[in-house]
């Protein structure tokens, strides 16, 4: 399973609920990425210049990292990718993966929400949590690399049958409520 959303919808909050419920491991590069950043690693270093620039970690090396969290063990009953694949390449190297380990996409999950309430939205948990990657001027440039980048994934996944849009604004609850609807409905 995949989450979709520009920064800000909920793919996080959504994915985290929807895993400790499936009991399958939620598969997170930006989690991963912080982790490293905050631990200071070589990869940390690398990807923290381009999540100040709003700008995406390159492929080669957020499909690595994915390729080898796909091979550990906790995977095998189901995972669900939060914050990948962003790219269209991204979509090639992932299917590429899968095919390789013999997993399946079942349903691709994506929270549609208004730019501005996003925006809005990133900028109050800047506020809360201290985010200094979340200036607006990054805010809006993510937002930019999204629609440019991540949103013709949409049409790729729809196209095979497997997008579901869930309407991303109401509470944690609702959207919950939404997303469950739809995995029952496949």
């Amino acid at each position: 399973m995949i989450i979709l959303g520009a920064p800000g919808a909920g793919k996080g909050t959504q994915a985290k609920v929807l895993c400790e419920k499936l009991g399958i491991p939620q598969i997170s590069t930006g989690a991963i990425f912080r982790a490293n950043i905050s631990e200071g690693t070589d990869l940390g270093k690398l990807a923290q210049g381009y999540i100040d620039r709003g700008e995406f970690v390159p492929d080669e090396i957020t499909d690595s990292l994915v390729k080898d969290r796909l091979h550990q063990e906790d995977t095998q009953d189901g995972f669900l990718l939060d914050g990948y694949p962003r790219t269209l390449a991204q979509v090639g190297a992932l299917d590429e993966i899968l095919l390789e380990q013999g997993h399946t996409l079942d349903i691709v999950i994506e929270l549609v929400t208004e730019r501005e309430a996003l925006v809005e939205r990133l900028l109050k948990r800047a506020e809360i949590e201290g985010r200094a990657d979340d200036t607006e001027d990054v805010i809006r440039r993510r937002m930019e690399v999204y629609l440019e980048q991540t949103k013709p994934l949409s049409r790729v996944y729809e196209q095979r049958g497997i997008l579901v849009e869930i309407d991303g604004l109401g509470t944690i609850e609702e959207v919950q409520e939404r997303i469950r609807e739809a995995i029952q409905g496949r």
